[in-house]
């Protein structure tokens, strides 16, 4: 039996990936390797929404992306 491969910009993956970076955008852009603002475009497309922390520091950008 093939594994099956999860996509890791799929929402529930993301959702689940961003909790287990404790809802730390910058530790979840780490992990995925790619830059802070990407990570708040893939959450805001995805209508995952930020922590008060990221939302103090991302949340303008986040609303625009959205």
């Amino acid at each position: 039996m093939k594994a099956r491969q999860l996509d890791p910009t799929d929402r529930r993956v993301l959702e689940r990936n961003y909790d287990y970076a404790q809802k730390n955008v910058r530790v979840l852009s780490t992990w995925y390797d790619c830059e802070t603002k990407r990570m708040i475009e893939l959450l805001a497309e995805n209508g995952i929404d930020l922590s008060a922390n990221d939302e103090q520091r991302f949340g303008p950008y986040y609303r625009e992306a959205r």
